[in-house]
């Protein structure tokens, strides 16, 4: 897509206004502390199973839901704590559902890589590889079938990025037009080894080419690039011109899931994007640019601290599924 980048690497686009900072703030921060928190229940064990942290890619799903309105439809892999909670769902009820509780998304049944949201139109963390991208493409298909201008949000790492229904997904939404936008949050390691050993695609942004499909590179780390670039591709969705890809490049500080040692990446390399790039503290320093007050912080920090220490209290004090719960949910009877 044309554009004109500044010297920030954003093209120059709209800003985001005081109070609009001040919300992509107070998400990204909640993203980050509840993430702190689940991590430090799992060392505890109180979580058990897969665990896949969230920290350091704040930016992409909060300057996505930024520009998103009711109706809008979201799905992802099984790094989706993130995506949970920017969706609206509440952080007792994410966090219970974490740790095996009744009060959980799926009643404790789940845990963290199988929740999902109707009412908040989240359709779910997927355990299988590129999978929520063929259902994400079949929520475009139902929005243009009702009618409606609603779009579908496929969120998937690099590693999908090769994962052959990701291309049949691609081919579908091209051919029908599909208001669905593909994001790939690229950062840049799967589960032992990096994009660069595993992709023959050095550009996963025109992945979509052979189908026509539009494109665009994005900063990952930069609240403003990823809203301005989420603007552009939800209004060409909306507009009925078919299927948009995003390939955000990010970065996780956390290994591929609590599991994972990260052994294939040196700590230099971790701590010097956290030092450098990190989107909260950048978008921070670009709020205190604009005149915003120190204070504001701080009161932010407070809210959210007292927020996730009450969705981990919420968690450890509901009680364990009732032993009836494992004939339930898994048999419909037409």
């Amino acid at each position: 897509m044309d554009e004109t980048p500044s010297a920030s690497g954003r093209s120059n686009g709209p800003a985001l206004s005081p109070e609009t900072m001040k919300r992509a703030y107070r998400d990204m921060l909640l993203v980050r502390r509840f993430e702190e928190k689940a991590g430090q229940l799992y060392g505890m064990g109180l979580i058990g199973g897969f665990c896949h942290l969230y920290i350091g890619q704040e930016a992409v799903v909060v300057g996505i839901g930024l520009n998103m309105k009711q109706g809008d439809k979201s799905i992802t892999s099984y790094r989706d704590h993130g995506q949970m909670l920017v969706a609206g769902m509440t952080p007792r009820g994410v966090m219970a559902e974490l740790t095996g509780r009744s009060g959980g998304y799926s009643r404790g049944k789940g845990g963290s890589m199988h929740m999902f949201s109707r009412e908040k139109e989240f359709y779910g963390g997927h355990g299988i590889v590129g999978a929520q991208v063929a259902l994400g493409t079949g929520l475009a298909f139902a929005n243009k079938y009702r009618g409606t201008d609603e779009v579908s949000i496929v969120y998937f790492g690099e590693g999908a990025s090769a994962q052959g229904q990701v291309y049949e997904s691609f081919n579908l939404a091209a051919l029908h037009k599909l208001p669905c936008i593909y994001v790939i949050e690229n950062n840049r390691y799967g589960m032992g080894t990096s994009i660069e050993r595993a992709s023959a695609s050095k550009d996963l942004s025109r992945n979509g080419e052979p189908w026509g499909i539009a494109s665009r590179k994005v900063d990952g780390m930069d609240i403003f690039a990823v809203h301005e670039a989420a603007q552009e591709a939800i209004e060409y969705c909306r507009a009925g011109k078919g299927p948009f890809l995003l390939e955000m490049e990010t970065y996780r500080y956390r290994g591929h899931s609590m599991s994972d040692p990260a052994k294939y990446r040196q700590r230099a390399e971790v701590e010097e994007m956290r030092r450098t790039r990190d989107p909260i503290e950048t978008l921070k320093a670009e709020m205190l640019r604009s005149g915003i007050e120190e204070s504001v912080f701080k009161d932010i920090e407070t809210d959210v601290k007292a927020i996730v220490a009450d969705a981990a209290e919420f968690a450890q004090t509901s009680p364990e599924p009732d032993h009836s719960e494992l004939w339930t949910d898994i048999l419909v009877e037409a």
